[in-house]
């Protein structure tokens, strides 16, 4: 999949492994290189439908107030957030990062 990062502090946590903005400088290591692990499984999926074979990842469509918005697990606690859209055959093959979600909060 094509991956692009809406926020800059993300791009930042995935390229130097840390970042000064506030919300995610206090994630821990642990959580950093899994995100790191999660995006790469992003990047080396050729279409949507590649993530359902990585059970690990519990890929999900959201509702209610996320809806048309897509998740996977980082951590049992972590979620990350992103939205799809399809190239021009139709096959959804592009992902925008949006943020990294405390599930639950």
């Amino acid at each position: 999949m094509n991956v692009s990062f809406e926020n800059k502090a993300l791009e930042e946590l995935y390229i130097h492994g840390s970042t000064k903005d506030s919300r995610y400088k206090r994630l821990s290591h642990d959580i950093i290189v899994r995100f790191i692990k999660v995006v790469n499984y992003l990047k080396s999926a050729r279409r949507l439908e590649d993530l359902f074979l990585m059970r690990s990842l519990h890929y999900e469509k959201k509702k209610g107030d996320l809806k048309g918005v897509d998740a996977v697990w980082i951590n049992r606690q972590y979620r990350l957030l992103f939205r799809t859209s399809p190239n021009e055959g139709g096959i959804i093959v592009n992902a925008l990062l949006l943020e990294i979600s405390k599930h639950y909060e």
